[in-house]
């Protein structure tokens, strides 16, 4: 997995300015969900040379689920059977941004699928701001119904090219929560990389509990990366966090980027931090690349 983190790092200085995409028009025509603007125009388009990607659906209970997955195209110097990656969606779905993460998974040499978990519920890049996002669509998904698509999507992925035996999860903001939730629900994921997810809030019947309530029962390994800046989850969370899992002498811990507000892997968004992106990124590859090899 070494060669993997080493690949991706020569691709994206290789790559240098040329995968920025000079963004025009509007966010809905180049794909990014409504609520999300404004779309910054250092947006980064992660091409798909190389890569197998695309909208698919895949069995889930009551529904053909929609997902974009994306895996390395076979090559000589490449194996068949890739170790899968969960890529969990933000607040606003499965939109360019999310896809975007999911293709630089496909070029570290993982199988990566985001499934649309909202999609029950509604559309989310169609809402046109943040309140009739969250009161529509986000308020009304269990987390129940997350799980069980989840480990659906992790099946269908080990049907699909994907190694499912060499299972990991990674989400940002919304899926981040999700993200430890997942690590305490299937005791066959092998790691998860939990981007400035809630850790702690108030139970209620769709949302039993929260990261903090099961700190003490993960049954993979979690990194978690956090902004000291992010409003939304305080210092004072992280560190009740961190020890909660230093207490059950679990390897997780969360790292925290000084500077770095909510968001700040979205280069889309005015939240965006470079430097705390660039090392974020790279201790998220390090993490799987230790743990999915």
């Amino acid at each position: 997995m070494t060669d993997r983190l080493e690949e991706t790092e020569n691709w994206v200085r290789m790559s240098g300015v040329n995968r920025r995409a000079a963004l025009a028009g509007s966010a809905a025509a180049l794909g990014y969900a409504l609520a999300a603007q404004p779309v910054s125009a250092a947006a980064a388009r992660t091409p798909s040379q190389g890569l197998v990607e695309g909208m698919l659906t895949f069995p889930a209970g009551d529904i053909a689920m929609n997902a974009y997955r994306a895996r390395p195209a076979n090559r000589k110097n490449a194996p068949v059977v890739q170790p899968v990656v969960l890529v969990v969606q933000e607040v606003f779905g499965v939109h360019e941004w999310v896809k975007d993460i999911t293709r630089r998974f496909a070029h570290a040499g993982y199988y990566a699928i985001a499934p649309d978990l909202y999609q029950r519920q509604g559309d989310p890049t169609k809402a046109p701001d943040m309140k009739t996002l969250f009161e529509s669509i986000v308020s009304k998904v269990p987390d129940a119904q997350v799980m069980a698509d989840l480990d659906r999507a992790a099946a269908f992925a080990g049907t699909d090219g994907g190694d499912a035996k060499r299972l990991g999860i990674t989400g940002f903001c919304w899926g981040g929560r999700i993200t430890w939730l997942y690590a305490n629900h299937n005791p066959k994921l092998k790691a998860a990389v939990a981007w400035y997810g809630r850790l702690v809030g108030q139970p209620n019947p769709l949302q039993p509990k929260h990261p903090i309530d099961v700190a003490a029962a993960l049954k993979a390994p979690v990194l978690g990366l956090y902004g000291a800046l992010d409003k939304g989850i305080p210092v004072a969370d992280v560190e009740t966090m961190n020890t909660a899992l230093k207490a059950a002498k679990d390897p997780s811990f969360i790292r925290l980027f000084e500077g770095a507000d909510h968001g700040f892997l979205a280069d889309y968004r005015p939240s965006f931090n470079e430097a705390a992106a660039t090392e974020g990124w790279a201790d998220a590859l390090k993490w799987f690349g230790t743990y999915l090899a």
